[in-house]
């Protein structure tokens, strides 16, 4: 793929001859004439990339065992997708000193294990606490108290000037219309005092409840915390700590005998097969999510890349489908260079807006960056 090519040579060969009653006249000599096109566009290649992908190998020589998944197969995180022949004894070496760590467990003096897991739901205790403070808006709460303290202090008037009003005429006989009308407007004047005093109570425990319990929460991991701690000083404490150290040591042995799925995608390659003598530089399985797609520059120069910016649009042409145009963002411009051939380049990298069934990894692609839009 060639970049446009931004300086045009033309040459014009003007033959003029002109017939007249004196004669011919001379031959107008050829001229080259250059002519320099001005671009708002800066065009450059790129490799087509999954957002994701990795090339997975065994941590240890053996020969495998077997190979659970076929290309094109779709994992997730953690599945096991490979395992040695000899993955038998790590795993048997795992179950062992996990036995050994549970024993241990089971006896340690002070019951160490209903500690920790006491601990342990204190803390589920406390995140939720914690996520359900976060979630209050403090501000609009002391707001809207303010408002309702603004609200009692109207009608704590009101209920004196209501009272007034009625200590006019509480002498007068019940069946006086004034007397009646002043003591209802004042049973009035009382009802509304109250359910405001209601409203701004039950406003100040939507905040205070939730607080307090956090604070209980916070309270009781700490004391939960404490008390496991104390019982890592018993007798058996050295042992316990041993023990952990093992299964964790030998959990680590059998995850160089396992491969897993480091993230969800799709199997894109399988490179070998059961009973195949492996190293730890052979690649056994490649995983892609192919979810999205990323392009990655080759021939951005020093002159180009300073017309390029974060978020810009980019059109993108695959070389094997010219026919298909693609956009793209800038998501990252790269800060390092190489020098290739005395240019300076720059990686720009660019996120796919959309996909189509027909990329393919490691297609190369022409991307057009519009700077003058």
């Amino acid at each position: 793929m060639k970049k446009n090519t931004l300086l045009i040579i033309s040459l014009f060969t003007v033959l003029a001859v002109l017939l007249g009653a004196c004669g011919a006249q001379p031959t107008a000599e050829p001229q080259a004439v250059e002519e320099v096109l001005a671009s708002d566009e800066v065009v450059a290649e790129g490799r087509l990339e999954p957002i994701r992908a990795t090339n997975l190998t065994f941590q240890v020589r053996g020969v495998v065992e077997e190979v659970l998944v076929k290309v094109g197969d779709t994992v997730s995180e953690g599945d096991v997708l490979a395992r040695l022949a000899n993955s038998g004894s790590a795993e048997a070496q795992v179950l062992q000193a996990q036995n050994a760590y549970d024993l241990l467990l089971r006896n340690e003096s002070g019951d160490r294990a209903r500690l920790w897991n006491a601990y342990m739901q204190a803390q589920i205790v406390r995140a939720a606490a914690e996520e359900d403070w976060e979630d209050v808006d403090v501000d609009a709460i002391e707001d809207t108290i303010e408002d309702l303290e603004a609200d009692l202090e109207d009608l704590r008037d009101d209920l004196e000037d209501a009272q007034e009003e009625y200590d006019k005429y509480k002498d007068l006989d019940e069946e006086n219309s004034r007397r009646t009308s002043a003591e209802d407007d004042l049973e009035t004047a009382q009802e509304n005092l109250s359910e405001k005093i209601r409203e701004l109570e039950e406003e100040i425990r939507s905040r205070d409840e939730i607080k307090a319990a956090y604070d209980d929460a916070l309270a009781a991991e700490a004391e939960a915390k404490y008390q496991y701690e104390i019982s890592l000083d018993g007798p058996n404490a050295d042992q316990l700590a041993l023990a952990k150290a093992n299964l964790d040591a030998a959990k680590d042995a059998l995850a160089n005998y396992v491969i897993t799925a480091p993230f969800s995608g799709v199997v894109a390659d399988v490179n070998v097969k059961a009973g195949e003598q492996v190293g730890t530089e052979t690649r056994v399985v490649s995983v892609a999510d192919f979810g999205e797609w990323v392009i990655e520059t080759t021939d951005v120069t020093e002159l180009e890349v300073v017309k390029i910016s974060i978020g810009q649009s980019v059109s993108i042409i695959p070389d094997a489908l010219p026919e298909l145009e693609l956009t793209g963002t800038v998501t990252e411009i790269s800060n390092a260079f190489t020098q290739s051939g005395g240019d300076i380049l720059y990686t720009v990298r660019i996120r796919l807006n959309e996909a189509d069934p027909n990329l393919k990894w490691g297609m190369t692609v022409e991307t057009i960056f519009r700077t003058g839009e």
